[in-house]
């Protein structure tokens, strides 16, 4: 690949990572918003979810339909009907959806808080320390969502929500702006390379009385 093809992919490496930084400040400047209205965040979240699950249903029907007359028609018609019937019921009641959901991940800290606690103290590895507290974290945020359950539905999964878009938005800030560094990084290494070192002679056949880069001598005449 030549300097110049290089430097070209090199620019355009550069640009795409500053869409990928655009990308992650627009997540962010989200993920701000949705903690300041927890309740609106929540309720988009329901609603988004709602309707994936509404195309994944369609999609999964379509693929069944395609391969009706094997053994997967009826499995894939099954969970497509299924997909399209929580899909409707999530965007007809989306307060309900998020107490739910709002449950689900009570449950699911306080079951994933309880065998991490436990599973520390049998093992007691070399991360023993931090997995006792991910563990008791586990627990008291998943007792702290039952017990103001289901008053608190409304801004528990906006909150959230919004916390995943906020770390993904800095995530994909830092991917970005790291991205740009080493590309202009190796863009300058290749502009140094191109540029004649100081003292550097060239070498070749153009000088007079050189060929390829050696002297040739005059024949000597060794009777005298």
């Amino acid at each position: 690949m030549s300097k110049p093809g290089a430097k070209d992919e090199g620019r355009q490496l550069s640009r795409s990572f500053g869409w990928l930084a655009a990308f992650g400040a627009v997540l962010v400047l989200a993920g701000l918003v949705g903690l300041v209205y927890t309740a609106i965040a929540t309720l988009t979240s329901m609603l988004l979810f709602g309707w994936l699950l509404l195309v994944g249903g369609f999609i999964g029907l379509l693929h069944a339909v395609q391969s009706r007359g094997s053994s997967f028609f009826w499995l894939g018609a099954v969970v497509a009907a299924l997909n399209l019937a929580a899909g409707v019921v999530v965007i007809r009641h989306p307060e309900g959806a998020a107490e739910a959901l709002t449950m689900f991940a009570a449950l699911l800290f306080l079951t994933g808080g309880v065998f991490r606690l436990v599973g520390g103290l049998v093992v007691r590895g070399p991360q023993f320390g931090w997995t006792i507290v991910q563990g008791a974290f586990g627990i008291l945020l998943g007792v702290l969502v039952l017990i103001e359950w289901p008053g608190n539905s409304l801004y528990v999964i906006g909150t959230f929500f919004s916390l995943a878009l906020l770390f993904d938005g800095l995530g994909l800030i830092a991917s970005g702006i790291g991205g740009r560094r080493i590309v202009s990084l190796v863009s300058d290494r290749l502009t140094e390379a191109d540029r004649p070192q100081p003292g550097e002679a060239k070498t070749g056949g153009d000088e007079p009385g050189r060929s390829g880069g050696h002297w040739w001598g005059k024949p000597v005449n060794l009777s005298t």
